[in-house]
C-alpha cells in the first residue's frame, strides 16, 4: 500500500472554501476514482493556514492513473471552476509518499 500525505498551503481566507469543496464534492469524486481518503488534519497553528490529508493507493502507477481520471472528470472541472471564481484556493501543494514500516504492526 502507498500512502500519500498531501499538504495544502492555503491562500488567505480560503480554508473554509476548500473544506466545503472536499466535504460536498471531492471526497466522493475521489471515491468514484478509486482513491480512499483516510484522514484530514488542520495545522494546530492556524497562522500556518495548512490542510493535510492522506490518500491510500495500491501503488504509484494506479495512483497516477486515478489522479489523471479525477483531474479530467467534467464534474471536478466544474466544481474547481466555480469554487475558484474569487481566485485560487491553494497557494502550494506538496505530496509525501510513504509505505508501512516493516517493524511496526498495528
Amino acid at each position: 500500500m502507498l500512502y500519500e500525505l498531501r499538504i495544502y498551503h492555503m491562500n488567505p481566507g480560503k480554508m473554509k472554501v476548500v473544506q466545503d469543496r472536499f466535504r460536498d464534492h471531492v471526497i466522493q469524486l475521489f471515491m468514484n476514482h478509486g482513491m480512499k481518503v483516510t484522514q484530514f488534519w488542520e495545522d494546530l497553528d492556524e497562522a500556518n493556514n495548512r490542510l493535510y490529508y492522506v490518500v491510500e493507493h495500491p501503488n504509484m502507477e494506479i495512483r497516477n492513473l486515478n489522479y489523471d481520471r479525477f483531474r479530467n472528470d467534467p464534474e471536478w472541472i466544474e466544481v474547481k471552476r466555480i469554487s475558484e471564481l474569487d481566485g485560487p484556493l491553494i497557494n502550494k501543494q506538496e505530496s509525501i509518499f510513504m509505505k508501512n514500516a516493516a517493524f511496526f504492526e498495528n
